[in-house]
């Protein structure tokens, strides 16, 4: 089988999974690996295909079959055409523009060239991307290779293109494929295909999107179907209120919860302290291996997450139903919310009788082994570490206080070290985990928070020197402007301390690395804030850093030198202290 092949009979299958009914084929060459699929699902009856050779035509017809099978606005699915690439795509603008207007799921599947033909003059080759304009969105699928891993890629990009069907409006799928074109014939040679291009077992789509009702209708039992007795809740950044309803929930049918900082989940009941660093740490404990895992929001941190995730055997996400956070492609159903009310239906009312006791137990202990663990090993080391700093600030800071957590080094040594309980409202920039624009974030952050009723909060950010050097001049504030009262910390290792935990940071790929990825500046922090006329002190004990943070008034910088080589080291041994420390719990 050809690659060409393999991906178009994946997306006919995972379409008619998700509601294909119908399907108005034009014939074409670039499209051909899809006439083939079409033509054999037909045959075997899983979908009706009509097949016609003008494309504006044909387009309508599907949007008159979508009409016909959504009459008196009950959901049965929906209908496609699909056309080859150039002038045939242009001409389902029309009835897109129509489908849009008028509320009607069609879809479109173009077939395209590939990329490394775009812009070269290549026959029937254009920009199809957008082809639509801002009435319709594209999915662009990624060229099919002969290589294993692309089964899942496939299933869930379709999953996401077909999300605004379900809502009722068009949607375009942009699909280029690379020659040959044609399926596999038996008198050539062609390897097997590496991998299985089997969808789901049940027969269902890869993800399955649920919205409000559909999510919480019989006692949300189309959100907590595949979930067991042993879930693990790993929550990210999102809105506090869903966290919340989970956090009811799993207190209810005692699922442990681990969190990232930006999460705020620190009173969550069943709440396991140090759970990120627990997972960081290598292969988990049989004893604490989930048979599913729900994701809370966006976890963004942990490739210790994303190598549960892919060792789960149900993924389940509490996520926009359009936007759900999923790089690697494992989420079996996604859904905007849940909480302790959709134990009320057969569904919950299993899961609360078939609740485990034990299983939270055992992430609450091991849990504990792991604080026990980071207290003893910050303990025995020579003060300050990025570690030291991230749990002095925290702890602190207090409960009525702000912390922004810059990314890179901070945000994760507080993911690392911070425990549970009662903590700071903990923000960050999060959404593509920049360096830019901290320091005016966190001064925005405080003023922001500063107008609630409860009064102004404590404001602090933690940041690397980086971070602080790229927006230093937030600090630059006009003398008639409110200034916030902030302390920024500024951990100082003069570079790209991220970068040592990286492979780049391996001793055998050191190659040139402290010019191109360390990057050491040798900026005097102390005469940048002078310059800036912002409060300025250096630490370098902990007793002068608690003393620093305890004097808040208006905008002040503390600034904190570490040693960058000690990095990777020191985070090597703190794993390794956790997996000691888990064997014997």
């Amino acid at each position: 089988m050809n690659p060409s092949t393999a991906q178009a009979e994946v997306i006919v299958d995972e379409l008619i999974r998700n509601g294909m009914r119908h399907v108005v084929l034009c014939p074409g060459s670039r499209n051909a690996p899809l006439a083939y699929a079409l033509h054999d699902a037909a045959e075997a009856g899983r979908v009706a295909l009509h097949v016609r050779v003008d494309e504006r035509s044909a387009a309508f017809l599907a949007l008159g079959i979508s009409k016909g099978l959504n009459a008196r606005h009950t959901r049965t699915g929906f209908a496609a055409v699909v056309c080859t690439s150039g002038t045939a795509a242009g001409n389902m603008q029309p009835a897109m523009m129509e489908a849009h207007h008028a509320g009607e799921p069609l879809l479109v599947v173009t077939a395209d060239r590939p990329p490394e033909l775009l812009g070269t003059g290549a026959n029937q080759t254009t920009m199809q991307h957008g082809l639509f304009g801002p009435l319709v969105s594209t999915t662009s699928f990624p060229p099919a290779e002969r290589r294993a891993g692309q089964n899942a890629v496939w299933r869930s990009l379709l999953c996401r293109a077909v999300v605004p069907l379900h809502a009722g409006g068009p949607a375009h799928l942009n699909i280029p494929f690379r020659e040959p074109l044609v399926p596999h014939r038996p008198e050539r040679d062609q390897p097997e295909w590496p991998e299985s291009l089997a969808g789901r077992p049940d027969g269902g789509a890869w993800t399955v999107t649920l919205g409000p009702q559909s999510a919480h209708g019989a006692g949300g039992g189309a959100a907590l179907a595949g979930l067991s007795p042993r879930t693990l809740v790993v929550a990210g950044e999102g809105p506090v209120a869903v966290l919340d309803g989970v956090a009811a929930l799993a207190k209810r049918v005692n699922w442990p919860l681990v969190a990232e900082p930006s999460a705020n989940a620190g009173m969550a009941p069943t709440l396991v302290g140090h759970g990120m660093l627990l997972l960081n740490s290598g292969e988990l404990p049989e004893r604490l291996r989930p048979d599913a895992v729900l994701v809370v929001g966006r976890p963004t941190l942990s490739r210790g997450v994303q190598r549960l995730l892919r060792a789960a055997g149900t993924v389940h996400m509490v996520a926009d139903p359009e936007n759900w956070p999923d790089p690697q492609y494992v989420a079996r159903r996604v859904c905007p919310g849940l909480d302790d009310t959709d134990l009320d239906g057969p569904a919950g009312h299993a899961l609360v009788s078939q609740a485990d006791p034990e299983w939270f137990a055992a992430w609450r202990d091991a849990g504990a082994a792991t604080a026990a663990a980071v207290t003893g090993f910050l303990a025995a080391e020579e003060w300050p570490t990025g570690l030291h700093v991230a749990r002095d600030l925290v702890d602190a800071a207090g409960p009525e206080s702000v912390v922004f957590l810059g990314s890179s080094n901070p945000i994760r040594d507080v993911d690392l070290v911070a425990g549970g309980g009662e903590r700071p409202l903990t923000l960050a920039n999060r959404g593509l985990a920049g360096i830019d624009g901290a320091v005016s974030t966190a001064a925005g952050v405080v003023l922001g928070a500063a107008t609630r009723h409860d009064g102004p909060p404590r404001g602090y950010a933690l940041l690397g020197d980086l971070t602080f050097l790229h927006d230093i001049n937030g600090l630059l504030i006009g003398p008639a402007e409110r200034r916030p009262d902030l302390t920024l910390v500024v951990v100082n290792d003069d570079g790209g301390g991220i970068f040592e935990l990286l492979e780049q940071g391996e001793p055998g790929s050191r190659h040139g690395f402290e010019r191109v990825f360390g990057t050491p500046h040798g900026a005097d922090l102390g005469a940048l804030c002078a310059g800036y006329g912002v409060p300025y002190v250096r630490v370098r004990d902990r007793e002068e850093f608690v003393a620093a943070l305890a004097a808040v008034d208006g905008l002040q910088v503390v600034e904190v030198r570490v040693d960058r080589g000690r990095l990777r080291d020191l985070h090597d041994r703190l794993r390794a202290a956790v997996r000691h420390a888990l064997s014997g719990a």
